[in-house]
């Protein structure tokens, strides 16, 4: 039941299902899918029946919960809770379940740590699915899951919902809060693979690695997180009459540094398919619409100070420009399938879709007087921030006791 078979029609049916993903404010590349796996014959001589009975329970449970989910992490869902999707949390909390048990099978110099072959469907790599016979790919796959489903949890979050009071749609300030903090979770999460998991891999079998695990969208899902997590705040203290000019610039400036990092890691990567291609145009995006917010910012700060009127209104001119570019990059990643579509807009996107136009036009200033290149080239330097949203310090759970107690014979080898 919601088990899968191992045939190219099955993976490319999975991962191709949903033409439109509704509303979304946080880019979720699709979930990739564990196939079903066969603990007994591998390790049956090497461990305890109840120990791979539990391994296989507990792995079956997520395949078949992640078959259901993939298809709905980034849809919303009027279902969920305000702190996210149950379902969400319930697979999440099968991975955590699974994830002790699955340690025994790298920690201590398991013997039994390559006769397994774990088979993933997945979603940003034009190769449907990819097995490998090595227990750290599993552990990869997991905390890769585990991201996922946190950003899922924060888009459904930062989704608006229908307000008492029968006005606008909004979300929720706690909703907000509980976002940031779920951001820096899964960054914790994606920064643990990189450093950590990563290089317990041999070279060859990371070079073998599906696009969506490699080092690189890794690292772009880490500061995508972080550039998300700075754009939230960044929209409270637009709406809060006590932040400052100078405290709204640092936030956008930090968020163009996040997002250019972002860009820089994946740019490069053949992402070619619907998932892969929508996850670079959405970077390119955000990182554009980071720079309108962060030169509209410092161009008003320009105008308050001594500085000269003509960088200023250059620094405006260049928030304009780069509006008018991020437009055209959110038409793009909305177009791109699966399709999608901003909710009503809001915070910091709100801010520089009515401030930086009407702005620019009440200063008087002409920015069709000069050509796009010569804006940019006479826009005035961002100033340099260090980036102060830091993921979580993630740490695998310890093992599972059940494995302390086993009589294995050459399992561990000797001291």
């Amino acid at each position: 039941m919601g088990c899968l078979l191992s045939t190219p029609d099955v993976a490319e049916e999975t991962r191709r299902r949903s033409k439109n993903i509704g509303e979304i404010v946080v880019f979720v590349p699709g979930l990739r899918i564990p196939m079903p796996l066969d603990f007994a014959q591998p390790l049956g001589d090497g461990l305890s029946k109840s120990l791979v009975e539990r391994l296989s329970a507990l792995r079956t449970r997520i395949v078949v919960m992640a078959d259901q989910e993939a298809p709905m992490t980034v849809k919303p869902r009027r279902t969920a809770t305000q702190h996210g999707g149950s379902t969400l949390a319930d697979l999440q909390q099968a991975l955590e379940d699974y994830l002790p048990v699955l340690l025994g099978l790298v920690e201590n110099g398991n013997h039994l740590k390559h006769n397994l072959q774990f088979c993933w469907i997945n979603q940003e790599d034009d190769v449907e699915e990819t097995t490998m016979s090595d227990s750290w790919y599993e552990v990869l796959s997991v905390l890769h899951s585990m991201a996922i489903l946190s950003l899922s949890q924060a888009n459904l979050l930062l989704l608006p919902n229908k307000s008492a009071d029968a006005y606008q749609p909004k979300v929720l300030e706690e909703c907000k809060r509980a976002s940031i903090d779920i951001f820096l979770k899964a960054a914790g999460y994606l920064d643990f693979a990189v450093q950590q998991v990563l290089p317990q891999l041999p070279l060859e079998l990371r070079n073998d690695l599906p696009l969506d695990l490699t080092e690189g969208v890794l690292k772009a899902l880490c500061l995508q997180a972080l550039g998300q997590g700075v754009e939230i705040q960044l929209g409270m203290a637009i709406d809060s009459i006590k932040a400052t000019l100078a405290v709204k610039r640092r936030l956008a400036c930090e968020m163009v540094k996040y997002w250019h990092q972002a860009q820089e890691y994946i740019m490069d990567l053949p992402l070619a398919n619907g998932w892969g291609e929508k996850h670079k145009f959405f970077i390119q995006w955000k990182h554009v619409e980071a720079k309108a917010v962060a030169y509209y910012i410092h161009g008003l700060i320009l105008e308050e100070g001594n500085t000269s009127a003509e960088i200023a209104a250059a620094a405006l001119q260049a928030a304009e420009e780069y509006l008018k570019e991020s437009k055209k990059a959110c038409e793009s990643f909305h177009m791109t399938p699966p399709s999608s579509r901003n909710p009503p807009v809001r915070g910091a996107s709100e801010f520089l879709a009515e401030r930086i136009p009407k702005d620019v036009s009440s200063k008087k200033i002409n920015c069709d007087s000069k050509k796009h290149e010569m804006v940019m080239q006479l826009a005035p330097a961002l100033p340099d921030f260090v980036l102060s949203l830091k993921p979580d310090e993630y740490q695998l759970p310890s093992m599972d006791p059940s494995w302390n107690d086993l009589q294995v014979q050459n399992l561990f080898p000797t001291k």
